[in-house]
This record gives structure tokens, sequence and C-alpha cells, in this order.
């Protein structure tokens, strides 16, 4: 624990210019607030099963749904779907009821088709994934770029 309140006070130095610059208390509040939630993220990803520590001081286990931490909400579909395409997942064409099917198995996120369809149009777009017509069944396949 020692080591997380060193490391915390060494980058909290750090910043204390840049955010006492701000003449507004609160403009200075949100900003350590906004700092600190993305150093408990990112400790989450470090710290496998090791306890985390809310703003109120309160422990934590960082494998507890939402990570312990009111008002988080699961990854929303883009992110998961990024978080797909730096895998090998979409080395094979995906279908769309395939990609929502897998998301509930694996991420515990219940997606309807139409909330994929327009995440995974603007990936094809981006040429990030192909878009290809099914000669099964007609419909649209997807696969990396």
């Amino acid at each position: 624990m020692s080591k997380h309140i060193e490391k915390l006070k060494k980058q909290l130095v750090e910043v204390a210019e840049v955010v006492n610059s701000f003449q507004s208390e609160s403009v200075q509040v949100r900003i350590i607030d906004r700092l600190l939630d993305v150093m408990i993220e990112s400790d989450r990803v470090d710290t496998d099963g090791a306890e985390l520590f809310l703003k109120k001081g309160r422990r934590i286990r960082s494998d507890d749904e939402n990570f312990g931490i009111p008002g988080r909400k699961k990854p929303g579909a883009t992110k998961i779907l990024n978080q797909l395409l730096s895998t090998d997942f979409f080395d094979i064409s995906r279908s769309i009821s395939s990609i929502a099917t897998y998301c509930k198995d694996q991420f515990d996120s219940d997606f309807k088709t139409s909330e994929l369809s327009g995440i995974l149009l603007k990936l094809a777009n981006e040429n990030k994934l192909r878009r290809e017509r099914s000669n099964e069944n007609n419909r649209f396949e997807y696969i990396k770029a």
C-alpha cells in the first residue's frame, strides 16, 4: 500500500503546477477527480485481484462487478468491438448475430444486433473491417480488412 501512496504523491507533485494554474477551485477538484479515475482504471489493469481504494478510502476488490465503483457501467458496444479488433476474433468472417452471442458469452453484455450494426458499419467505413454479403443467407459478415 505504501508503494501506491508514494506513487500517488509523486504524480500529484508533477501535476500540481498545472492544476494550481486554474483559478477556480471547483475546476481544480474536477481535474484531480478525473486524474484519480484514470489512475484507478490503470491500476485495475495492473493488479489482478488486488485491492483498490476508492476516493473515500473504502477498499474494493478489482474482481467485483464494475470494479465496485458506483456509477460505473459495463463497457459499451464500441469499446468491446474495438477490443475485439485488436485480437484475432475478426480473422474469420463473423455475422452480427455471432458477434452479439460472443459479446454475451465473453463480456456478459447483451447487445441487440441493431446496436452493433451501426458500429460495425462505421468500422467498415474506416477500413478496419471488411463488410461482405454471405452467399448462404444474404446477410453481412465482417472480417478484418
